[in-house]
């Protein structure tokens, strides 16, 4: 019996876009998606989620390129963090810190109870929001991956993102918990609100946003050192969690930073992984290919089963237009980690890029399965597009437009293909059932 997914994947991005709030109207968020990154991120929350009873599979960390040092949850399965607050902090267990206060809110029902009251919220933000998750929407940057266009009234971001004084001191007590247990360092909280020392002073402008949504007093300081004093320290559920944390701000750092900045702080003694991950990708962002092949080159002799960095060495051989090499590289990435929607999602494009009916085969094959495993990414549903279409499939084509279209907020033009979708498709069809959701969110929206 055909499942219909979509319309369950619809209805969860609809409803995280009505749970987002900015600080101002129409302000654009970015989600910056790399399957490297996000990976070293897990790593890290793995023995917190495991320690706060939540599923590791089922929380995902994403990251918001911005500047200013802030983390949120918005519903009960992401932690978004900041771009800022993540170059900011200088260890894992501060980004740890971070991660553990949030899934906090997650396991004592901070947000189950603002989901339940939604309603009110939504009244509030008068459903001014656009979602858009998919890579290089915003940015066009490699490695940078999502949109979020989100119009909405400062009132609902209160609503939304806002804690309590007792939401906080909660969490707080329950992530040194988590941190105990895991073997990672309370102390290191305290460390990260040192930070925010001082901003509750400040006027709401100048502010971090993390010291808007959460409170910060000088009690709250003092009672987690308090807190923080009393845990005893055990071995590390992950003793790489070092090497994680300085791969996932490496990169993170190397795409976001100008190249030149990165060259500087990388020094030419330095002969690490994290070291030559750095190089590669400033090489490759500064249009010096030749110099960023060589750093991977010596990355994967040095970490030859390594799936995350034979992907972006097929990233730099594809955006460089080597596309033969770039599926070689893709294809090793998907034999080493075939279960990445990302990773997939690569490969497909790069053997829709070498334009061969063998290819496109190929591509639509691999396209299929990342998007079983991703759903919710524009560019890997306009890339699938591409590839029903020159299968001669066209009603699927049809109907994977108007789903990269709802998911971007266009619902004028998701209709619109919907309904050639619809009729081109046979009734009850996978396809024609996942147009008709279309036409459903856009009616609703509208």
């Amino acid at each position: 019996m055909a499942m219909r997914i979509p319309a369950l994947v619809l209805v969860s991005v609809l409803a995280l876009s009505m749970l987002l709030a900015t600080l101002s109207p129409a302000t654009a968020l970015t989600i910056l998606r790399d399957p490297d990154i996000e990976h070293s991120l897990q790593r890290l929350a793995r023995p917190i989620l495991e320690k706060a009873g939540l599923p590791t599979s089922g929380v995902k960390i994403l990251v918001v390129r911005d500047s200013k040092l802030n983390a949120f949850v918005a519903d009960t399965k992401h932690i978004f963090l900041h771009s800022g607050l993540i170059l900011k902090l200088q260890t894992a267990e501060e980004l740890q810190a971070v991660i553990a206060h949030e899934a906090a809110h997650i396991a004592n029902g901070h947000i189950t109870r603002r989901l339940a009251n939604r309603r009110a919220a939504e009244g509030i933000a008068r459903l001014g929001l656009v979602f858009a998750l998919g890579i290089g929407a915003a940015t066009k940057e490699p490695g940078a991956a999502a949109g979020i266009a989100i119009g909405t009234a400062n009132s609902a971001n209160r609503v939304f993102l806002g804690h309590t004084r007792a939401e906080e001191s909660s969490a707080d007590q329950a992530a040194l918990r988590y941190m105990a247990q895991a073997g990672v360092d309370p102390q290191a909280m305290s460390t990260v609100l040192g930070y925010f020392r001082g901003q509750e002073v400040l006027s709401p402008g100048r502010q971090d946003p993390y010291v808007r949504s959460h409170p910060l007093t000088r009690d709250r300081i003092r009672a987690v050192a308090g807190y923080a004093a009393a845990y005893k320290n055990r071995a590390k559920d992950d003793p790489q969690a070092d090497y994680w944390f300085l791969r996932a701000k490496g990169k993170l750092g190397a795409f976001l930073q100008s190249p030149g900045f990165t060259l500087r702080k990388v020094k030419k003694s330095d002969t690490s992984d994290i070291a030559a991950l750095r190089r590669a990708v400033a090489y490759h962002r500064g249009l010096k290919t030749k110099k960023a092949l060589a750093e991977m080159g010596r990355l994967l002799k040095a970490r030859p089963n390594d799936p995350y960095l034979y992907e972006l060495y097929g990233q730099i051989l594809l955006e460089s237009r080597n596309y033969a090499a770039a599926v070689n590289a893709y294809g090793r990435a998907v034999n080493l980690q075939s279960r990445n929607g990302l990773i997939l999602a690569g490969y497909g494009r790069a053997l829709l890029a070498l334009k061969t009916r063998d290819g496109n085969a190929k591509a639509l094959k691999a396209l299929i399965s990342a998007r079983s495993r991703d759903k919710a990414n524009p560019q890997l549903l306009r890339d699938l597009a591409v590839a029903y279409a020159r299968a001669g499939q066209n009603g699927m084509a049809s109907a994977t437009t108007a789903e990269r279209y709802a998911l971007i907020g266009d619902f004028k033009t998701a209709a619109t293909h919907a309904k050639r979708a619809v009729g081109l498709l046979p009734q009850g069809s996978p396809g024609w059932n996942r147009a008709q959701d279309v036409l459903h969110a856009a009616k609703s929206a509208g």
